[in-house]
């Protein structure tokens, strides 16, 4: 197979590019490197340096069987401040990537969606039925994306699947996180240890979870990667396909930082303040479609995560 893979200098994309070359299958990357980096592409790989409104020029050397779609802002902060941004990244990039395909006859697509499409959901686990009302506009940029690609596929015989997951974490393959601006709370938990980055607020132990701390769903980098590729024969022509990935369970903030705590040694510099409006107490994805459709199931766990992103951070390689 020929793939093209569009985000594919940043953290999952350079990921799902290393898996699939290790798979046999040929990979051009088209990214601009705004947020991801150069160094991230690895040998095997075909790399255009441009943004996503390339892609019809790249896909114009023809031979392609697939596109995989990670390009995009997701800082959902700067998104409520920076609407136009998001809408002109995220959703114009698409379209003229959903015209390149088009106009190529590309027969699938795998799309990075998110589970910030759904808001705040009125059940946990989340599945793929729930109602999508984004809280922010990083989330309805996601969302107006998945709807043009139902377009495009009731229109065409295009197969596509659109992945929507939460958190993602670790490193694989000899690649892992190195946002300019982190978020996640694993790589900056690890920062506290280190030294590099300040110490952690913990926001409520109060929640009304076991150890009272508010639950999320974490996804190991590897296992994100694998879906990916699975996707990429799972819809027929003319079907979206939307899967959720998750464990199903999530993982509570204070596991998460023991899991830190035993992987360094060390504990995590911490304070405990009041909880943030409009937090949730559980977010979590059900996993059950994407086993249904995909054959996939998360393989590691929060402590794999942990100890593969350590490894990163401290050596620069990888154990997976």
């Amino acid at each position: 197979m020929k793939a093209l893979v569009v985000g594919g200098a940043g953290y999952i994309g350079s990921v799902v590019t290393r898996l699939l070359l290790a798979q046999g299958h040929e990979v051009v990357v088209l990214d601009d490197c705004s947020t991801g980096h150069a160094d991230s592409v690895p040998a095997g790989a075909t790399f255009v340096r441009r943004d996503i409104t390339s892609a019809a020029e790249v896909l114009g050397g023809g031979g392609f069987d697939a596109a995989l779609h990670f390009a995009a802002k997701s800082l959902v902060g700067e998104s409520v401040v920076k609407p136009s941004l998001y809408w002109r990244t995220n959703v114009n990039g698409t379209r003229a990537l959903l015209d390149a395909i088009a106009e190529h006859a590309i027969p699938t697509l795998v799309f990075s969606s998110t589970a910030a499409t759904y808001g705040e959901p009125e059940t946990v686990p989340i599945t793929e039925d729930s109602p999508t009302r984004p809280t922010s506009t990083y989330g309805a940029t996601k969302l107006a994306v998945d709807m043009m690609i139902t377009g495009e596929c009731v229109a065409t015989s295009l197969a596509a699947v659109s992945l929507r997951y939460f958190n993602v974490a670790g490193a694989a393959l000899g690649a892992g996180e190195r946002h300019a601006v982190e978020t996640h709370l694993i790589p900056n938990a690890l920062g506290a240890v280190a030294g590099t980055k300040d110490p952690l607020t913990v926001f409520g132990d109060d929640w009304p979870t076991p150890d009272g701390t508010p639950i999320r769903d974490y996804v190991h980098v590897l296992d994100l990667a694998r879906a990916h590729v699975l996707a990429l024969t799972a819809a027929a022509p003319g079907e979206h396909l939307i899967c959720n990935l998750g464990n199903g369970d999530g993982y509570s903030v204070r596991q998460v930082l023991s899991a830190v705590e035993e992987v360094t040694g060390r504990p995590v510099p911490h304070s405990v303040g009041p909880r943030r409006a409009g937090d949730p107490t559980r977010l979590v994805a059900s996993g059950d479609r994407a086993r249904d459709r995909l054959g996939w199931s998360p393989e590691l766990t929060v402590r794999d995560m942990v100890a593969d992103a350590w490894e990163f951070a401290t050596t620069g390689s990888t154990i997976r």
